[in-house]
Formats: C-alpha cells, sequence, structure tokens
C-alpha cells in the first residue's frame, strides 16, 4: 500500500525534527523517517546532557567551514539563534550562558528532544520509526505530481513531492551515524566534498609522544593554531593532554582545520609574554629554568617541554643566571610558537560533527534545494557545512531546516 505525503523527511535528527515541525507547521503534510530505536540521541548526550543548543555569535557565517565560506549565511540570517531561544523560552525551558556565548539548558538535554517532539506533533507529523529506507526512486512518469519520489521502506512505499535528507554524517557510528545521505546525493549526480572527522581529538606517533604521555589529564588554557591556514587563527581555549595526543576544546576547534602532515603552533602563554618574567626572575635569583617556567605552566609540563629540547637546548636544571639574553629571547619565542606535528585523529568515534559533504554548489542557499534533482532537499550535517565548537553546528541545524521546512512545496492539492 503506498502512502503519499507533501514532504518526506529522512532523519530525525536536529535539522529533521526541526524541519519536520516547521513544514507541517505550514499545513503540509509530512512523514518523518528514522532507522534509530532512540529518537535524536546526538542531542541527548552533547553539552554533557545539557546540550549546547546554540551560540550567541552563531549567526555568523564566518565561523563555519565549507568551500564557499558564504553559503550558510542565508539560513543563519533568517534563523538566527535569538529566534531558537525565544522558541526554547516559550517551552519554558531554562537556560544559561557558559563563556564564549555558549548557551546550555539548565537541566537535561531531553527537554530539547521534548521541544522538537511538540513542534512535530503540533503540525501532525507521521512517524515512521524505527523504519529503514530501502530504496529511493524518481518515477519516470510519475502518477500524479505528488510522486516525485518513491521510497521503499520497512513500512512500505511512500510517496512525495519534496524529500529531505536529514542523516547526519559519520561522527559518532555508535549512535547510528551512516554515510546514507553521502550515497543517495552521488547517485543522484550531486557532488562531495570529502568527509572527514572535525571536532576531534588529535594523536601523535608513539615515538613523538612518548615525552609527554605521563601527562595525561593536564589541562591548561593555551592559543592553538596552524600556521599559514586561512580562518586558523590562534583558538584560546583549554587543551587537554591525553596518553595518544591533543585534546580539549582548543584542539577539538583546531581540528576543523587541519590536515595530515601540517604542524599545529601552540602558545603556552597566550596574551602573556614570558620574556620579560623570565629576565626579572634571572635578577638576583638563582633559579633554575624549570623552576621559573613552572611558574608559568604546570611543572610537569615545563619539566617535559624542556627534556623533549622544545625550548632548544638548555636543560631543565640550566640556571637562569647562566642564559644571555638572546637565548632566553628564543626560549620564549618557542614557548609562544611550540611546533608539533600529529600523525592523525581519533577519527569518526570520537568526532563531534563530520567536516565536508554534499557540495554548496549543488544547492540552492535559500531553500537547501538540489539545483539539479528538484524538490529534494539536503539539511543539517550532510552538507558541507561546519561550525566551530560551541553551538554552532546546532544553529545550522536550525537554521537550515527552517529555510528547507518554509521552501517545501506541497502536492498542488494541498
Amino acid at each position: 500500500m503506498r502512502q503519499r505525503f507533501d514532504a518526506v523527511i529522512v532523519g530525525a535528527g536536529a535539522a529533521g525534527l526541526f524541519c519536520a515541525g516547521v513544514a507541517a507547521q505550514r499545513g503540509l503534510k509530512v512523514a518523518l523517517v528514522d532507522h534509530s530505536v532512540r529518537l535524536a540521541e546526538k542531542i541527548r548526550i552533547s553539552g554533557g546532557g545539557r546540550c549546547n543548543f546554540t551560540n550567541v555569535d552563531a549567526d555568523r557565517p564566518e565561523r563555519f567551514l565549507s568551500e564557499d565560506p558564504g553559503f550558510a549565511r542565508h539560513a543563519l540570517r533568517a534563523y538566527g539563534p535569538r529566534r531558537f531561544v525565544k522558541l526554547v523560552e516559550s517551552h519554558r525551558i531554562g537556560w544559561h550562558e557558559k563563556h564564549r556565548g555558549q548557551l546550555f539548558c539548565d537541566d537535561s538535554s531531553e527537554r530539547i528532544v521534548e521541544l522538537l517532539r511538540a513542534e512535530c506533533e503540533r503540525g501532525g507529523v507521521t512517524w515512521f520509526r524505527p523504519c529503514a529506507v530501502h530504496e529511493v526512486l524518481r518515477p519516470d512518469a510519475p502518477a500524479d505530481a505528488g510522486e516525485r519520489f518513491v521510497l521503499g521502506t520497512d513500512a512500505g512505499e511512500l510517496a512525495c513531492r519534496s524529500l529531505v535528507v536529514a542523516t547526519g554524517g559519520l561522527s559518532i557510528p555508535k549512535i547510528g551515524a551512516t554515510d546514507w545521505g553521502h550515497r543517495l546525493a552521488q547517485r543522484f549526480g550531486l557532488r562531495l566534498v570529502e568527509p572527514r572527522p572535525a571536532l576531534v581529538p588529535l594523536t601523535f606517533t608513539a615515538q613523538s609522544w612518548q615525552p609527554f604521555a605521563e601527562l595525561s589529564g593536564l589541562a591548561l588554557e593555551v592559543g592553538v593554531s596552524v600556521p599559514g591556514v586561512t580562518g586558523a587563527t590562534p583558538f584560546v581555549e583549554d587543551l587537554l593532554f591525553t596518553h595518544r595526543g591533543l585534546s580539549g576544546p582548543a584542539v577539538l576547534q583546531i581540528s576543523s582545520f587541519w590536515r595530515p602532515g601540517e604542524p599545529l603552533s601552540i602558545d603556552l602563554s597566550p596574551g602573556r609574554p614570558i620574556t620579560e618574567a623570565l629576565l626579572a626572575a634571572r635578577e638576583g635569583a638563582r633559579l633554575q629554568l624549570g623552576t621559573a617556567l613552572a611558574a608559568i605552566v604546570p611543572r610537569r609540563l615545563a619539566q617535559a617541554w624542556l627534556d623533549d629540547g622544545s625550548a632548544g637546548g638548555p636543560p631543565p636544571e640550566r640556571r637562569l643566571a647562566e642564559l644571555g639574553n638572546k637565548a632566553l629571547a628564543t626560549l620564549a619565542a618557542r614557548f609562544h610558537d611550540w611546533r608539533v606535528l600529529p600523525a592523525g585523529t581519533e577519527g569518526w568515534r570520537k568526532a563531534e560533527v563530520t567536516a565536508g559533504g554534499v557540495a554548496t554548489d549543488e544547492l540552492d542557499q535559500r531553500t537547501l534545494e538540489a539545483r539539479r534533482v528538484p524538490g529534494l532537499h539536503l539539511i543539517g550535517e550532510v552538507v558541507d557545512v561546519t561550525g566551530w565548537l560551541g553551538g554552532y553546528n546546532f544553529q545550522w541545524a536550525w537554521a537550515s531546516g527552517f529555510v528547507a521546512g518554509q521552501a517545501l512545496a506541497g502536492t498542488p492539492e494541498s
């Protein structure tokens, strides 16, 4: 038995749920299909269980990575963070702002899932979950204008005039992430920007990381950049040492810009030049170099950094008084520009999002409709738009879901 809808949305994550609610409240007959047993698991686990649902600066397109840096501008202007905050407040969800404009629920991220479910129910969305989609066909001669697409699913055939792909990317496969959306886009002839893990910890070879492996668990504020890469200006955030490499907000941020073979530049004392401090400490004291640096960074890090030769030669036990001005200046310069060469990333299992995806030049930025496939819209993480850490990717989900939901066409009799 074939069921007909104005729109079928595949993927009940942040973007898909929001799009379904927007479209259904316009009066369209909407079906939402998802293969997972649990609804919106990525929302549930986000923000330590409190969901960093947006950022006060998430309407700034320069904070999103894409082949076309300006592509997200229209959607972010059409539906900015203040509009989502207003929706959150209308559902009486308490929220608070943390550092750098990040907005979180006061209690559980489950409240955002409930909000999205309620918005769908308000519009009368038809749910199919858990329900797998086995094939998507485009009839050469559709029986009517409402059958541009026919989906073969566990629930039978679903026909629609508009099809929305909101299946996300490859990050966190243990909660059901797949490349279904990417494969469908390619089958319809759309170009992909090669997907890669983003907002992900970076790893090093065992040999190169041996001097720092014992620092696992140590954290401090640093500035991290990728020299010569546009947009990868220093992110001043916390850095976390792990057994295999580096993590923490600073590294997650820069990982979206990093490519294999490129070094990172780490400023171990951002905004606090250390040359004068070392010169002052040298006068009238018999401090060892390691002791002097331990006043600036944790002692274990100072010791490991000097033992590794990152300072350019002076051992930790060397007295400051024995170092000339030039040697101290060289040491300070390396302290503010510590070069390390990652070997790779922790991969999809630890990546928070997917960078790359369906190329933006395949889509109309006003509607997220594929230029070459009328009625096909792609939203959220499946598209080559990746935000900074801190609520930006959820805002792209809301914004892209909104503009698509507003643009979906119903059948002529709708």
